[in-house]
């Protein structure tokens, strides 16, 4: 009884003395993880060469186990073939909550930590000793236990690709010199023509148009009369401020009255002198034809007397004409220059409006005359007239005699420079051979009509400044090369 109880005391004591080993052995690396991972992983590489015993390590790995990494001892025992694994304990973590990245201020520590870091700012957490049986392991190196996350979407920082800046001109100050463009040049002022570009007025003939058969001889009774006009040193002259023209240019505004037609029935015209836009204070040409035109371009029409007068019982006249739609107007009278017109109508005894030829004051100040000129003879044909007239009050049976109409020019190929002619008459003949003269009306001397300057309320054509130069009118067409015209074909009748 006794060897028996020393036997199983004996094996007893064995038996702790190894679980004490055992335990020992256990703790030892236990502390050897507490004392740090460098040390832990020394007591690794010093085990991993040893043999199987009883009582004694054999192998160790890591755990990767769980959402955090820990540090696990694995213990097997070759006697008993029994496994233990040996972990630190670690704290019952919280509920996880949803991470929001924050950013700390530079030269700031992040909140939870001392410098912030990869983990956000937050620690990692005491270890302590803690059986865990399926933990894998033990790291091999100590930074393994702290591996940073990945960022997320919400903490990875974003690469924005640089933008393209526009660049544009600085503003110009003081210092910036600024380009400066050339002002576009301006366009000559066109001067201004009564009716329409394709009017006869404005048109100029070929220097092959066909001359008429009678030229010669027409041209030559025409200088004939020039020179005996010469002789009483009156004509030929420029009507300017008597027996011309004065034109009143008025606005839309203008307040228009009645003209009344006397001596002579014609309600088409009448009706047509119903409202004219004629200033109270308006004076017509000096002479017995008493000529006046009144023009408004805002509404394109136009209005012309003959025989103009005021009365107690207001503005009345003999005869003469309205016009609508003056730009685009032939230059003469007929049907389509108003409602009722008939081919009588006009202050001329030729239905050519007393506008037309008119040497106007603006082309005496621009020192070009563009377009035709108007000319009265005493001779003028009876019986017959030449388009573009109308009509005619001639009463010379002469074959020589001009017909109301004749067209008129200046030989295109007479040398004009070579004649030495003053400014005024230069003007005229210039104007007589490009465009030519046309006979307007009869008259008892041969006239070149200038416009009346009386609206004005100048006299622009007197004085050694004058548009005559500080000549008589008749002084200024001594000069001019009478003989030298041409009689343009006539379309009689």
């Amino acid at each position: 009884m006794s060897k028996l109880y020393l036997r199983c005391s004996l094996a007893s004591r064995v038996r702790l003395a190894v679980n004490a080993s055992l335990l020992l052995s256990a703790l030892l690396v236990v502390l050897s993880l507490a004392a740090g991972p460098a040390q832990a992983a020394s007591r690794h590489r010093s085990t991993a060469g040893l043999p199987r015993t009883r009582g004694v390590v054999t192998s160790a790995r890591r755990s990767t186990a769980g959402s955090k990494r820990r540090a696990c001892v694995v213990i097997r025992v070759s006697s008993s073939r029994r496994v233990r694994t040996v972990c630190p304990a670690r704290k019952k973590p919280a509920k996880k909550k949803k991470r929001v990245s924050k950013t700390p201020a530079r030269g700031k520590a992040a909140p939870g930590g001392a410098g912030g870091g990869a983990l956000g700012g937050e620690q990692l957490e005491e270890l302590s000793p803690v059986v865990d049986p399926e933990a894998p392991g033990l790291p091999a190196d100590p930074t393994e236990a702290t591996m940073p996350e990945t960022p997320s979407a919400e903490t990875a920082p974003t690469e924005t690709a640089p933008t393209e800046t526009k660049r544009t001109e600085p503003p110009p100050t003081e210092t910036t010199p600024v380009k400066e463009t050339a002002p576009p040049p301006e366009e000559p002022v066109k001067p201004f023509r009564f009716f329409a570009p394709t009017s006869f007025w404005n048109v100029v003939p070929s220097t092959g148009a066909p001359l008429d058969p009678d030229s010669s001889a027409i041209v030559a009774a025409l200088d004939e009369e020039v020179k005996a006009e010469e002789v009483e040193k009156k004509a030929p002259t420029i009507n300017t401020t008597s027996w011309s023209v004065p034109i009143y240019t008025v606005p839309s505004s203008q307040q228009a009255v009645r003209v009344k037609l006397v001596y002579t029935v014609s309600p088409a015209l009448q009706s047509a002198w119903t409202a004219v836009p004629l200033p109270e204070n308006a004076k017509p040409a000096v002479g017995s034809d008493a000529h006046l035109v009144v023009w408004q371009p805002s509404k394109d029409l136009m209005w012309e007397f003959w025989g103009l007068n005021k009365t107690t019982e207001g503005w009345q006249a003999s005869w003469g004409g309205a016009m609508e739609h003056v730009s685009s107007n032939v230059g003469v009278y007929g049907p389509e220059a108003w409602s009722g017109a008939t081919v009588d109508w006009g202050a001329s005894a030729s239905s050519l409006p007393i506008a037309g030829g008119l040497i106007t004051l603006e082309d005496l100040e621009q020192g070009k005359i563009t377009h035709a000129l108007a000319i009265a003879v005493p001779n003028v044909r009876e019986g017959s007239y030449s388009l573009p007239a109308k009509r005619t009050d001639g009463y010379s049976k002469e074959a020589s005699s001009l017909p109301e109409g004749a067209h008129l020019r200046l030989d295109p190929s007479l040398d004009l420079a070579s004649l030495h002619l003053s400014h005024l008459t230069l003007m005229l003949a210039e104007a007589a051979q490009k465009y030519g003269i046309f006979v307007r009306d009869r008259a008892a001397n041969v006239a070149l009509y200038a416009q009346d300057p009386t609206p004005t309320g100048t006299e622009p054509y007197g004085g050694s400044h004058g548009f005559l130069e500080g000549k008589a009118a008749w002084q200024q067409l001594a000069s001019f090369p009478w003989s030298h015209l041409e009689l343009l074909k006539m379309e009689l009748h």
